[in-house]
């Protein structure tokens, strides 16, 4: 059994637990994923099934990717999203127009130096940062530069406690991209802090969650008959890069 699957991660399981998972649901040892998920956030993660298929898993490093997420602006977190220490970081004249959000973005649209977050897997002198986070031992890594193809607004809420806006949008980005940073940094632009709430990722270069499947549609699949029909062969998934 092998080639590949488009699943689409739940919140709160980590990409390794729904590698994890593939391989007791398959009884494959050799499975692998492209493109980490934060546990907290949603969608496409690519899976590659058996030795054959995770050997061609380097053909994925470099793909674009797009996401939909929900920045809270007026306020800060440790994590730079909704799972970390929360607190008030106001933005004056709340809550901000459209057009004036769209013109601050603009910054953050092209070849970027973007600094990743505290809390991120990034390595640095062998230690992890967010490990050496969350000891009281905070490390920052050095810029890293990326490119943000796009930013759209999809919709902006002013929430009920008036201090804090809720921004909806559509990121299409370079892979290494960290959608924590930009709403750190747009907050920080704007005069306060920001957060993600929630990230949902669309897409990976040509790959769409719309065509993904639950973790939980594939255990019912393979559990009940020997159907691997969405398990997609090594070379139509190659062909569409």
């Amino acid at each position: 059994m092998e080639g590949f699957l488009l699943i689409d991660k739940p919140a709160g399981i980590t990409s390794h637990d729904v590698v994890n998972r593939v391989r007791r649901i398959t009884g494959e040892k050799r499975v692998g994923h492209a493109g980490t998920l934060d546990p907290f956030a949603t969608g496409l993660l690519i899976v590659g099934v058996g030795r054959a298929a995770t050997r061609e898993m380097e053909k994925l490093v470099g793909l674009d990717k797009t996401y939909e997420a929900v920045f809270v602006l007026g306020a800060r977190s440790d994590t730079d999203d909704r799972t970390g220490k929360i607190e008030e970081a106001p933005i004056g004249n709340l809550p901000l127009p459209e057009g004036g959000i769209q013109k601050v973005l603009k910054q953050f649209v092209g070849e970027i130096e973007q600094v990743p977050p505290t809390y991120s897997a990034i390595k640095i002198g062998g230690k992890k940062m967010y490990e050496e986070a969350r000891k009281g031992r905070p490390m920052e890594a050095t810029p890293r530069h990326v490119t943000i193809y796009s930013i759209e607004i999809l919709n902006t809420q002013q929430l009920n406690d008036s201090t804090t806006q809720r921004l909806h949008l559509r990121i299409h980005c370079s892979s290494g991209t960290y959608i924590r940073a930009i709403a750190r940094d747009l907050g920080e632009a704007l005069g306060g802090g920001g957060y993600v709430e929630t990230l949902r990722r669309t897409s990976i270069g040509p790959f769409l969650v719309d065509d993904a499947i639950s973790v939980t549609t594939q255990a019912k699949a393979w559990g009940n008959t020997t159907s691997t029909s969405f398990l997609i062969p090594i070379s139509q998934f190659l062909a569409r890069l």
